[in-house]
């Protein structure tokens, strides 16, 4: 895939991302409501970091690795309340293993 192809799809997934944050914004669901909404509610932020992937994945350029970890964080932490017993939370201190963290 070329850079400007790529470039296309991120712009397409930052018109997708406006429409499914606005929508997660607006939601009602809270941690200490009801149960249901705080799940509809965390079925968009999934939505919302699943397409943050996707744009870390297509940028044009090297990917930036920093980033996908931060966005494979946030979707396996969220999963996690989904799939409580496939041990995602547990699987996001691993992508953490191997990087080298800038201490300057």
């Amino acid at each position: 895939m070329d850079d400007a192809k790529r470039a296309e799809l991120v712009d397409m997934a930052w018109r997708i991302h406006h429409a499914v944050e606005e929508s997660a914004l607006r939601h009602p669901g809270t941690r200490h409501g009801a149960s249901e909404d705080w799940l509809e509610k965390q079925r968009l932020l999934l939505a919302d970091m699943a397409i943050h992937l996707l744009q870390t994945a297509l940028k044009p350029g090297t990917i930036e690795l920093d980033k996908l970890r931060q966005n494979l964080h946030a979707i396996l932490t969220i999963s996690h309340r989904f799939l409580p017993d496939a041990g995602l939370k547990d699987a996001t201190a691993n992508l953490y293993e191997d990087a080298q963290i800038d201490r300057s």
